[in-house]
């Protein structure tokens, strides 16, 4: 929730909202019989797998296919675009490193994208250690060209947008449960607290950018993300009720 002061109050989960993620990860794995350490198994018949998803509520809908052989071992890492990675405005900006025509209510408009100081070095770094998704409350249309053009590497194994959100209270929320991974090994890092109000216990809070040359963010969260990539569950080191604000394990890693 957006207080008049410009800070946000983070609603922390409910009962309901904690048994409803349980039961969305319950049904993805007998969907996808996945065993408990997140491992697929080869479905019996595939017109029985399909039945399953066919008669699933919309809210029950799972985001993400199934997770690639090579991801097996990896933890889910989500990962928010505006603010995070990029910064982009409607109006010109110096030395933009895109400019990405979108269609709004049937006009043109150009829109300038400025990349986050070390972007390049930390989708390279992280890409090889998780299971990467974008997940942004932006619309696809501007979003997803912004992507092909930031992700040359296509470390992005799935894109997922506003219609993928949970409209909560004023604010799309970034629902984690939704998306089938097993939530002791899915980590989320964004800039808004409003995004993972559901899970806050698996987010890593970044700082807003705008365009700051000297921003070196995604440096500095290099060695907590390597450090969580290694444990046995997120929690062990997101230890939100002795640390609210995970960067600062940063310091002890």
């Amino acid at each position: 929730m957006v207080n008049r002061d410009g800070t946000i109050t983070v609603p922390q989960p409910t009962d309901a909202q904690k048994s409803e993620s349980a039961n969305i990860v319950k049904a993805h794995q007998q969907a996808h019989q996945i065993t408990p350490n997140g491992i697929p198994v080869t479905p019996n018949s595939q017109g029985s797998l399909q039945t399953f998803f066919d008669n699933l509520k919309p809210s029950e809908k799972l985001l993400l296919p199934p997770i690639r052989q090579r991801d097996i071992n990896k933890k889910c890492l989500v990962i928010d675009l505006d603010e995070t990675l990029v910064h982009s405005s409607f109006k010109p900006v110096k030395n933009p490193d895109f400019v990405i025509p979108v269609e709004i209510d049937g006009c043109i408009h150009q829109v300038y994208v400025l990349k986050r100081p070390f972007v390049d070095e930390f989708l390279a770094h992280v890409g090889e250690k998780y299971e990467c998704i974008l997940f942004t409350a932006s619309l696809a249309k501007y979003a997803d060209p912004v992507s092909d053009l930031l992700d040359k590497r296509n470390v992005f194994r799935s894109r997922l947008f506003r219609e993928a959100c949970v409209f909560h209270k004023g604010n799309y929320v970034k629902d984690l449960a939704r998306l089938g991974r097993d939530l002791n090994k899915t980590l989320i890092m964004d800039n808004s607290p409003a995004s993972y109000a559901f899970h806050p216990e698996n987010a890593i809070a970044v700082q807003t950018w705008f365009d700051d040359p000297h921003d070196s963010e995604l440096l500095e969260v290099l060695p907590l993300l390597d450090r969580l990539a290694d444990c046995e569950s997120v929690y062990t080191v997101l230890r939100r009720s002795e640390s609210p604000d995970p960067r600062s394990e940063r310091s002890s890693s």
